[in-house]
């Protein structure tokens, strides 16, 4: 609604003969709209709150209202602002063969870990960034992207010469930056048909030509086309002459395969398209809140430790050589954050339906 000048300045002259100054009725009607989410209902209740002495009266008065604690609830403030690691976290694997670790994660010596907030402070983060070409900040997709290029690298991979397969590669930059360093580098993103109506086209993260993946401030475009390529790929159905690759990647794509198996049998998939040792390195969504429970639709699914438990098991008994397993969760202060919807910055942990996630990767090399 539209406020009404002149009746709002003599409802503020009758109140404030009672009350004194008070708080400008503009800073009340946006408190109105911030902690109570409507607009007021006319210029009285407007004068009404506006008698609070100074806007901190205001803002206790309205963070106490009934409306403002039920946004809190909705969100699960109350419940989930701050993250604490289940016992179940802390365990040994069942496998007794399966390579584990328990400690705090890092860029420098990268295993399949979980992203928490240490690892952002590190120097080899900070190097990476400038290698993606951006700033860095306290993100877990800024997060993904530093770590996948932080493993192959400590695999060896990062070769001018060798070959690369991106998958579900929407608008990253990794493509560019692997070029600039002389990789030769197919990327590949869902066909159209598969993803209509799913909102990635509207939001802007999918790809559909190669050019949608040259970044002009990491390399130029003739260098660019020269190196890179794109074809849509189905990630539940790879194409058999997709063979041969020195690496294969993918950032948090396979959760939206339509199931927590279609998203395991593309791990074991993605192997096929590599030369016998071959890197793959793929992230993804983890559970925090549950080893069993979890959400499983369509379009999204969050990935159990029992999930990767018998994925890496399997790959190990087939011959491939699994990087150490770590799921310490991190202890930094933003590590006990949860972020909410809106989301926003720190944004390494979230709440997504009622449990929480953040991003794990996880790195294979193919057996001989």
């Amino acid at each position: 609604m539209k406020l009404n000048p002149l009746r709002l300045r003599r409802a503020l002259r009758w109140t404030r003969r009672l009350a004194g100054a008070g708080v400008d009725p503009e800073a009340t009607a946006w408190a109105m709209r911030l902690f109570i989410g409507r607009e007021p209902h006319n210029d009285a209740e407007v004068a009404f709150h506006s008698q609070h002495g100074d806007l901190h009266s205001l803002r206790v008065a309205f963070s106490r209202t009934h409306e403002f604690r039920a946004f809190l609830d909705a969100y699960g403030h109350d419940k989930r602002k701050e993250y604490a690691a289940p016992l179940w976290l802390l365990r040994p694997p069942a496998d007794p063969e399966l390579r584990w670790r328990f400690e705090p994660p890092s860029l420098a010596q990268p295993t399949c870990q979980l992203c928490t907030a240490e690892q952002f402070a590190e120097p080899a983060y900070a190097a990476w960034c400038v290698a993606l070409g951006v700033e860095p900040v306290q993100h877990r997709k800024q997060w993904e992207f530093c770590w996948l290029l932080a493993a192959m690298q400590a695999a060896g991979v990062l070769r001018p010469g060798h070959r690369a397969l991106g998958f579900g590669t929407g608008k990253e930059s990794i493509p560019s930056v692997l070029a600039a360093r002389g990789l030769h580098v197919v990327a590949s993103d869902a066909p159209m048909e598969l993803i209509e109506g799913q909102g990635w086209t509207t939001t802007n993260q999918h790809s559909h030509d190669v050019m949608d993946l040259h970044f002009p401030n990491l390399l130029d475009e003739a260098v660019f086309r020269e190196r890179v390529s794109f074809r849509p790929v189905d990630m539940n159905a790879i194409p058999t002459d997709l063979r041969g690759f020195d690496l294969c990647w993918s950032s948090c794509s396979f959760e939206h395969l339509g199931s927590i198996e279609h998203g395991l049998r593309f791990v074991e998939n993605s192997l096929e398209t590599l030369r016998p040792g071959g890197l793959a390195v793929h992230t993804t969504e983890f559970n925090l809140s549950s080893n069993d429970d979890t959400v499983e639709t369509p379009t999204v699914s969050l990935f159990r430790r029992r999930d990767f438990e018998a994925l890496l098991s399997r790959l190990r008994a087939a011959g491939h050589e699994v990087w150490p397993l770590n799921l310490h969760p991190g202890y930094a202060e933003v590590d006990a954050h949860i972020d909410v919807p809106p989301y926003g910055l720190p944004h390494l942990k979230l709440a997504l339906a009622e449990y929480v996630t953040t991003s794990i990767g996880i790195m294979v090399r193919r057996g001989g």
